[in-house]
């Protein structure tokens, strides 16, 4: 059985500005490095044989700064990168409200399929290993999605450096 630790990337300077991100790099802000740091701190004594993270770079910086005491590398995967907000990306959030969505967003059945292919990656790369991966707040709600077979409306949003453990 694998062991996943899911965390959310730490808050960024965009969060902070509620401009939606989506598949922008983003900057961990110095709040999201204590963030990153405290979850650091929390797991410094388990045992995490395999560190992976979003490819994208406000995750990647998350999961070096916890990765840090277990002195192992990040690997990175496309598989946990943020919704894809098409042109809504970079945008202010509270001006979207009530906007039409455009076309070019990624559906939730494209989102879903991508979190049931990461959840297959880990079990067939990491078979009885202990994996913590960090992503953002809607990979990782759609991950959980498909894990409880729940729909995404019914899952709690995570905070930023929350860790949920599931057993695959």
């Amino acid at each position: 059985m694998t062991t996943l630790y899911l965390v959310r990337h730490g808050e960024t300077i965009d969060n902070a500005a509620q401009i939606l991100q989506g598949q922008l790099q983003g900057e961990l802000n110095e709040k999201g490095i204590q963030q990153a740091e405290a979850t650091r701190d929390k797991l410094k004594n388990e045992r995490i044989d395999v560190f992976v993270s979003s490819d994208l770079k406000r995750s990647i910086d998350t999961c070096r700064i916890i990765a840090a005491p277990h002195h192992k590398n990040v690997e990175t995967t496309p598989l946990l990168r943020e919704r894809d907000w098409g042109d809504f990306t970079g945008k202010f959030i509270p001006d979207l409200k009530d906007v039409e969505w455009p076309e070019n967003v990624e559906s939730l059945e494209k989102l879903k399929s991508r979190a049931q292919n990461f959840l297959t990656y880990l079990k067939t790369s990491f078979p009885n290993k202990t994996v913590l991966a960090v992503g953002h707040g809607i990979i990782n709600k759609a991950i959980q999605s498909v894990y409880y077979k729940k729909p995404m409306s019914e899952i709690h949003k995570m905070d930023n450096g929350e860790v949920r453990i599931y057993m695959l």
